[in-house]
């Protein structure tokens, strides 16, 4: 498919390269997803928040949520990044939101195509280490929260 991912920016984002991340959401598109294209809609914690309860009856925030269209062709489905939070997890891991918006978008296209690290005894973790390096990408989510003993 010649689609490209389609990056939706409901909310400002500071420190951010627009054109150079449409290029990585491509990239991903190309090379982790065979072609196929999806959606991430960047905006803010309190839509991801109520996309958390809606969709996971969870009524708190997160960084990004995958929603796969569970079709073998055609577009791999949606992601939503909420760049506050984003930008927080940055700040905190001294790195820009740019790289983290980078990180989230690999976590998010791995979960459309079907992996989930909660399940698949680290098979989601080892393809997102493999990728975090193909694409020169710091440690991976799934990395991060192993490490720090938390779970996603």
């Amino acid at each position: 498919m010649n689609e490209d991912p389609l990056l939706q920016f409901a909310v400002a984002t500071p420190g951010v390269d627009r054109p150079s991340l449409r290029d990585f959401a491509r990239q991903l598109s190309l090379r982790l997803a065979g072609g196929r294209p999806f959606c991430c809609r960047i905006t803010s914690d309190k839509e991801v928040r109520a996309l958390n309860l809606l969709f996971l009856g969870q009524d708190r925030p997160t960084d990004v949520l995958s929603f796969p269209s569970g079709s073998g062709i055609g577009p791999l489905g949606d992601i939503a990044i909420a760049f506050p939070y984003a930008r927080r997890q940055a700040l905190a891991l001294g790195h820009s939101p740019d790289l983290e918006l980078r990180v989230l978008l690999l976590h998010g296209v791995l979960h459309l195509l079907g992996y989930d690290h909660e399940n698949d005894r680290g098979r989601m973790r080892r393809a997102e280490e493999c990728w975090r390096a193909r694409f020169g990408l710091p440690h991976s989510l799934t990395g991060r929260t192993r490490r720090s003993g938390g779970g996603r």
